[in-house]
């Protein structure tokens, strides 16, 4: 039996690990643990780890690792804090593949302990980009301490290629968070305007704004002027919890102090979960702020999207986006482009970028079948062929200790080996 412990670190990715976390269930030769960390164990942040329980799934271990403040210097402290609880969660555990996603500071401390254990890494939704946070740097460290990548575009995958992981052990996949779509029944508009406390006919706006955490001095500004304009707007809106980032907890009390003056137009939800949030994709009018799922799931929605500031910079997206910065006539015009009754005409039966909703599929297959030998943990670098001058000499040197790594690597996973399949 292979164990396969998965690492969710709040509502933001529960929603794209479940499904590859059913799929592991539903094989025999597999066995599915959990570690809990991060904002699933914050009250302010919904306490999402009854949500996991909740949908039948087991919380094997909590690292709880978030500290009492969002500065920058709590968050470094809370990823120390992350790394000790890890090493002792890990060490219990000691599971046969670490699966973890994404770019958040909590993933970075799970593979930092896993490091020194020897403990295979997958890694899923590397390659990506994200300027205008500290998530850029984190995803590609982490990309460098795993040892399987699951990627969701062609071009995420040349990047993971770019960074030297071997193109054997890239994965393209797709984003298994457009898995559940193909089973998705939204729930009934009545039950939503209960569970939220206002109407939601005129069609709300549905806003989510992070803290940019390049430059976590800009929250309340950007908080400020993203509010501003949508006072000016006039729209009902329906906001969602900021993360728990540096400066978050600024953007949080900007909402609730709006969402107070307004408080027949406007609600801020804790914590949707997934069928609820998704229900909302359908439902509202546009999208508005600068969260990673108005880049991947809207588009499966037809959904248009006004995406604000440097956060989701960057990354692929579809037609439904409107890019605009952190300004309020931008915001102004971009949000009423984003709600003409054209522009939505012209997004029926948009093709998503990031897949065909059978993700999970693809990578439980991976986990399943990869050799788990030491030639998986002791990775070489991969080098991409350098230019060749008029001379018609390299422009750069490989050395040999390098090429006979990478040939090593090469003999360790031939092509009847499952693992080394490029999907």
């Amino acid at each position: 039996m292979r164990t396969v412990l998965v690492v969710t670190a709040g509502r933001s990715d529960l929603g794209l690990l479940r499904p590859v976390m059913e799929e592991i269930r539903r094989r025999p030769g597999l066995a599915l643990r959990i570690v809990a960390t991060g904002g699933h164990l914050v009250p302010e942040q919904g306490l999402t780890v009854r949500d996991i329980e909740a949908s039948g799934l087991s919380v094997d271990e909590r690292v709880d690792m978030l500290q009492a403040a969002d500065t920058a210097e709590a968050v470094a402290r809370a990823i120390g804090v992350g790394v000790i609880g890890f090493s002792a969660a890990l060490a219990r555990a000691r599971p046969d593949i670490l699966l973890v996603l994404g770019d958040r500071f909590e993933i970075l401390a799970a593979v930092s302990a896993a490091l020194p254990l020897a403990i295979p890494v997958a890694h899923l939704h590397g390659g990506e980009s994200t300027f205008g946070a500290i998530d850029e740097s984190i995803r590609h460290a982490v990309t460098k301490m795993s040892h399987l990548h699951f990627v969701s575009t062609a071009a995420y995958r040349d990047r993971v290629i770019q960074l030297g992981e071997h193109p054997s052990r890239v994965h393209l996949v797709g984003a298994p968070g457009l898995d559940c779509l193909q089973s998705f029944v939204p729930s009934p508009r009545h039950e939503l305007e209960a569970f939220i406390g206002m109407p939601l006919d005129p069609a709300p706006l549905l806003v989510t704004l992070h803290p940019e955490t390049l430059d976590a001095g800009s929250a309340h500004e950007h908080a400020a002027t993203l509010l501003g304009a949508l006072e000016d707007l006039g729209l009902p809106v329906v906001f969602t919890q900021p993360n728990a980032d540096t400066g978050g907890r600024i953007i949080a009390e900007a909402i609730r102090s709006f969402v107070e003056r307004q408080h027949t137009t406007a609600a801020l939800v804790t914590s949707f979960g997934q069928q609820r949030y998704w229900s909302m994709l359908g439902l509202a009018r546009a999208m508005v702020g600068n969260s990673s799922s108005g880049i991947v799931e809207a588009a499966s929605f037809e959904l248009p999207v006004v995406d604000l500031g440097q956060r989701q910079q960057g990354r692929i997206h579809g037609c439904n986006v409107i890019k605009a910065p952190f300004e309020r006539d931008a915001i102004l015009a971009a949000v009423r482009q984003a709600v003409e009754p054209g522009l939505r005409q012209t997004l029926r039966a948009m093709v998503n970028p990031y897949g065909d909703g059978t993700a999970s599929r693809r990578i439980v297959d991976v986990l399943e079948s990869a050799r788990l030998d030491r030639s998986l943990v002791a990775k070489v670098f991969h080098d991409i062929p350098l230019p060749v001058d008029s001379a018609g000499e390299s422009e750069g040197i490989l050395c040999g200790s390098v090429k006979a790594g990478e040939e090593a690597l090469a003999s360790s996973q031939k092509p009847e080996d499952p693992g080394a399949d490029d999907r």
